[in-house]
């Protein structure tokens, strides 16, 4: 006669092989859970989990390639792990860490041209890896403290990061020295050759703990989540300077994000139950969306009609109706879950 624990343990592996089996969609929500060290891959018509894939150590952060193949999850352990985790979504398994060596603490993530580019908080530094030659590319540091979350314009010539314990954002610039032959003062060895690269760094005080931020999707503004401070700093981002700080009541504040249409800021807290909403526009608070008990990732749905968000204390991905501003759905994940990406198969 079989045990009930038996009994519970073959159905458990029963379980697993059908999710295991069940084909990754052309378009997926792929959701980071901590404690239990697994991606999930999210059917976002269903809602229903279709796979899971170990991450390795302390997930925190995740993106998808542009062919929506592979995703990419970075290692952080609190500025000490060194690696990022490489996943097949459509055979829904970990393929070997890409090992960033004296690189720690990888943490924002994002895949512009087909390179990967991270933050390395431990080495106050950000870097890109080309997944094609498989090696670290180029490498860059900000000399700020905690260099977390990063966003880097088409062409890669441009990126933003925040920098959490430093106040500050870093606003980074490729430029070309001497495009137009030698300097001036006279010749240099460069004159006849092709022009030198340079990086300019613009550090830009905000408040404390600016951590989740997002580029507006005109490019002129850049908004900044203050979880210490509860406030928005908003950034002209041709000027470079702060032009405004909004009094938002956002303490705790996690992710910061823009719908589709520029016209709402979406900013949820690791400290309080509300999604905070505010119009761009008029720069004001126009809902606070009751999730649970704390919220993390932001993700907007690729159409526009949907965000989701991560509420770490409840174990689920909350989901939100962009035109009504409600919570119309919970995603089952697992234990908390944080990180967010969309990934569509090309």
């Amino acid at each position: 006669m079989i045990s009930r624990r038996s009994l519970a343990a073959i159905l458990f592996c029963a379980l697993a092989t059908l999710l295991q089996a069940a084909e990754t969609p052309q378009e997926s929500l792929l959701v980071l859970t901590k404690n239990d060290q697994t991606m999930s891959i999210v059917d976002p018509k269903t809602l229903a989990v279709v796979g899971r894939v170990p991450t390795g150590p302390d997930p925190h952060e995740v993106i998808a390639s542009a062919d929506g193949k592979s995703a990419y999850i970075s290692n952080y352990g609190g500025g000490t792990l060194n690696t990022i985790t490489e996943v097949d979504l459509l055979n829904q398994k970990d393929l070997p860490v890409i090992d960033l060596g004296a690189l720690r603490g990888p943490h924002g993530l994002t895949f512009v041209g087909g390179k990967l580019w991270f933050t390395a908080e431990g080495a106050k530094a950000i870097g890109s890896y080309d997944p094609a030659a498989r090696k670290i590319d180029w490498i860059l540091g900000t000399g700020q403290d905690r260099t977390h979350m990063i966003h880097v314009f088409p062409g890669g010539n441009n990126i933003i990061t925040s920098n959490v314990n430093s106040a500050t954002v870093s606003i980074i610039d490729k430029e070309y020295v001497n495009p137009g032959g030698p300097p001036p003062g006279g010749p240099s060895r460069l004159a006849n050759g092709p022009p030198r690269t340079n990086w300019s760094e613009t550090v830009v005080p905000v408040g404390h703990g600016s951590e989740g931020f997002d580029v507006s999707p005109d490019g002129k503004e850049i908004w900044v989540g203050n979880a210490q401070d509860g406030t928005i700093s908003i950034i002209d981002l041709q000027n470079k300077k702060v032009v405004q700080t909004l009094a938002a009541n956002v303490r705790g504040a996690n992710r910061l994000k823009f719908t589709l249409d520029g016209k709402l800021a979406f900013v949820s807290s690791l400290s309080g139950p509300d999604l905070a909403v505010f119009d761009v526009a008029s720069r004001k608070e126009v809902k606070r969306i009751t999730i649970g008990h704390g919220g993390a990732g932001i993700l907007m749905q690729p159409d526009g009609q949907r965000a989701f968000v991560s509420c770490s204390p409840d174990d689920y991905v909350a989901v939100i109706d962009i035109k009504s501003l409600e919570m119309t759905g919970k995603i089952a994940t697992g234990k908390t879950p944080d990180g967010l990406a969309w990934a569509v198969r090309k």
